[in-house]
């Protein structure tokens, strides 16, 4: 369910049969909970697995560092460890030096010397998977010895995505989550479909569906700053959404994704005026026109949503073909009878925010 401290929430249960099993997630199934970081959403899942007999519970974690790794060991894991964090002891190997029996000796140095000899051995086996695979972290919290070999029973790790690329294949079928209690609407997940079928980028998240500032941003970093901007002058409540498109995606990739932006940020009118950001940086080979071209189509489409909400666009871009797209863009102005605002590189982003939010501010 991707969230931690399960065992102080009471959501796990030790050595029982399968009748007291089902009546355990019985009790439990589709209750509401609060993860530590305040988000709120009914447990769906349990995990049954055998029970392990054990005596010792100890604690292991590695997390990957800008420059190495930070490996943290402890006698007193379980549900506790946070209150005996005070025992957890760390070290920090740096990435170009290999795990030895002398670098994590002050991790083990109090272990009985059957236990510290194995212990190293699976210290380095897990450093040396974690960096393979591409490991943000890894913990065991708790792990125990069985028959002289560590047996985790409770482990999590995160995986950088960024590392798709080299790892598809050792990864196999493997979906990243939602993070606990984030449930897509049907048109994140139409984005979140659309984007799977591309090689370009389609990203759409709902931020306040009655935000009355949109975005529809090309480039991950402008969309950021875009986004940032309007935060910083003030105005983050009514930033309906997060948008990135990039990776040159073709004109009928962008047509339906712009469809299911200006839908969005035009629905439920209520006489107040709205801002639509369109455009981002300056490209480097996204092709300007052909890009626009979508979204003057859906334009075009959803010409009376764009009144009924007394819509006013804001259309900043550079790159390959930009002045073509920047013209078409003006004539659809004129000819649809909405407001838009265009201009090429000499326009800042920010200053487009800024634009934007003096225009929803002003007197309706």
């Amino acid at each position: 369910m991707l969230f931690g401290k399960r065992g102080k929430s009471g959501l796990v249960a030790l050595n029982l049969d399968v009748a007291q099993v089902k009546e355990f997630v019985k009790e439990r199934l589709g209750v509401e909970v609060v993860e530590m970081g305040g988000c709120k959403a009914p447990i769906t899942t349990f995990i049954v697995e055998p029970f392990v007999p054990h005596d010792q519970e100890y604690y292991l974690s590695v997390v990957s560092e800008r420059l190495g790794s930070t490996i943290s060991f402890s006698e007193c894991g379980g549900i506790e460890i946070e209150e005996n964090w005070d025992k957890v002891k760390t070290v920090f190997l740096p990435t170009e030096k290999p795990m030895t029996p002398d670098a994590c000796a002050p991790l083990i140095a109090t272990l009985p010397l059957e236990h510290a000899e194995r212990l190293v051995i699976s210290l380095k086996e897990c450093l040396l998977s974690s960096k393979d695979l591409d490991f943000s972290f890894i913990e065991m919290n708790p792990f125990t010895m069985v028959n002289g070999e560590p047996y985790p029973l409770d482990m999590r790790g995160e995986l950088d995505d960024t590392a798709s690329f080299k790892n598809f294949k050792k990864w196999g079928n493997l979906e990243f989550p939602l993070p606990f209690g984030r449930v897509l609407s049907s048109t994140e997940s139409f984005i979140h479909e659309l984007d799977d079928k591309t090689s370009a980028s389609l990203k759409f998240t709902v931020l306040n569906p009655k935000g009355r500032i949109w975005t529809m941003v090309a480039g991950g970093g402008a969309s950021v700053i875009y986004a940032d901007t309007v935060g910083d002058l003030g105005y983050a409540s009514e930033l309906g959404n997060y948008a990135e498109y990039s990776g040159a995606p073709n004109q009928e990739e962008v047509l339906q994704y712009a469809r299911v932006v200006l839908d969005c940020a035009t629905a439920d009118p209520d006489g107040r005026k709205r801002a639509l950001l369109i455009g981002g940086g300056i490209a480097n080979f996204t092709d300007v026109a052909a890009t626009f071209s979508g979204i003057i189509q859906a334009l075009r489409e959803k010409e009376s949503k764009l009144k009924a909400s007394r819509m006013h666009l804001y259309v900043r871009r550079g790159g390959p073909n930009y002045q073509t797209g920047l013209a078409k863009m003006r004539k659809l102005g004129a000819e649809i009878g909405v407001p838009i605002e265009v201009y090429g590189p000499e326009e800042t982003m920010t200053g487009i925010c800024k634009q934007a939010i003096e225009c929803i501010m002003a007197a309706s």
